[in-house]
Order: structure tokens, then sequence, then C-alpha cells
């Protein structure tokens, strides 16, 4: 099993970096030794982009996804296209406006939770619509009201940030993990968490995923649909823009 040093848990506003080819799979995946693209984890959509090779032709990637591990982060090639020499030193480069967008969702992910302070059975960020499922039986809020506390979270422009804790603290302090299904990953000692707000006054969750710095970042966000899926869930639909006026 190879290991890929993920960059963007460093700086998730670095759009690009230069790597090395440790390998390809038979499943036609690109193996780097470091990498600025995201893979599918927590409900976030791997990076898609390209890589430049030193002859200036590029390769397109379609998907980013997680190997044997989560250690392993596989680059998937667009359809067709040629696959780079192991050993090969190649650029990376992310779709930007999609990874902020993407990172601008994540984060407003995180103010619904603290909006909506209920179990997280389910969740899934896109680059318009992004949805969390809460372990709520009855529908006791309302979208309106929802919207109104959550453009407050953004319009205060909270710092976010990351910490790193062990798995010890988290043990001791277990009411940091939302997701009622999902447990963060284990083995290596320490958890990263996502902190908001100044010495985490608003929040603070283990999450692997990348954010913007500031609330204030997010922009204009409502929710366009609350609905029921399931006895004991209610899907939230966040989607950007103003609420629109009925």
């Amino acid at each position: 099993m190879s290991e890929t040093y993920p960059v963007f848990t460093d700086d998730a506003y670095l759009t690009n970096c230069e790597s090395k080819v440790v390998c390809t799979t038979d499943r036609g995946g690109i193996i780097l030794d470091r990498t600025v693209f995201y893979a599918t984890s927590g409900g976030q959509p791997g990076d898609s982009g390209h890589l430049i090779q030193s002859d200036g032709s590029t390769i397109e990637i379609a998907t980013t996804v997680h190997g044997e591990s989560k250690k392993e982060i596989v680059l998937v090639p667009a359809e067709g296209e040629k696959m780079p020499s192991e050993g090969e030193t190649v650029q990376c480069k992310i779709d930007w406006q999609r990874r902020y967008r993407l990172m601008q969702m994540h984060t407003a992910c995180h103010l619904l939770s603290v909006v909506c302070p209920y179990p997280i059975t389910s969740a899934g960020v896109g680059e318009k619509d992004s949805r969390i499922d809460f372990d709520l039986p009855e529908s006791i809020v309302a979208k309106d009201e929802v919207t109104e506390r959550l453009m407050e979270l953004v319009n205060q422009d909270h710092p976010v940030f990351t910490q790193w804790i062990t798995e010890e603290e988290l043990e001791a302090n277990p009411a940091i993990v939302r997701s009622k299904n999902v447990k963060p990953p284990r083995g290596v000692g320490r958890i990263r968490l996502v902190c908001i707000g100044e010495n985490s006054s608003v929040d603070s969750q283990p999450c692997g995923g990348t954010h913007v710095k500031s609330t204030g970042e997010i922009g204009a966000i409502h929710i366009g649909k609350i609905e029921k899926k399931g006895k004991e869930n209610r899907r939230f639909r966040i989607r950007f823009g103003d609420l629109p006026v009925n």
C-alpha cells in the first residue's frame, strides 16, 4: 500500500503542487507521493483538475478517491487519458472554482449543525445544493428561521481553523462527534478538528474536509427545503443565494 501526503490539510487554498508519481493502479488510477487533490470523504466530493507533465502535456483528472486506506489517495483520469510513468515529476492543479464552492458549502454544513444541534445521520456536499439528514422525528423548525440564524453566523464573519487532538482527548469529549453513524478514523494517534469562532466559541468537531478561512466567505445561503426522509429523519437542503420570497 502506498501513502500520499495530503497537502490540502496544511492549506486548503493551495491550488497546485509538484508531485512524483509513485505508481498507477490496475484500475487506471494514479497515486502520487503528495497532492492537493482532496479524495471523496465525509460527504465532500473528490477534486477534479489536471496534471501537467514536464513536456507541457496534461492529464485530465475526473475525480479523486481513497485507495486501500485513507492514507492512499488515488487520482482517477478522465476516460481515454494517457497514464504517467512511475517516478515522473508532475504538477498537480485542481479545479479551484469548483473546490472553493465545495469549501463554502462544507463550511455552511458545519454552521447548519450548530443551528440544528441534532444527531447527523448522513450528509452530502455539492457545488450548488448540499444536504444534512438529522435524527429529528418531528419538524420543529422552519426553513426561514434556520436561514436567519445561518446568515447571522455568516455575517458575524467568524474565523475557521483546524487543530489536532489526541484520540484520548476525543474519548474524553465524545459530544463533539455529531455524526450518529460514522465515527472519526482511529489508529493514527490524533484527530483533526475544524473549529469556528475565537477559541472555538461557535463550534468544534472532527472533520477531514476543506473549508474557507472565515464564515463571511460563505456568502448568502438559505435552506431551500426541509424534507421528511423516514420515520426519524429530516433532510435540510442548503443552497447558495438569498431565501426566495414567496
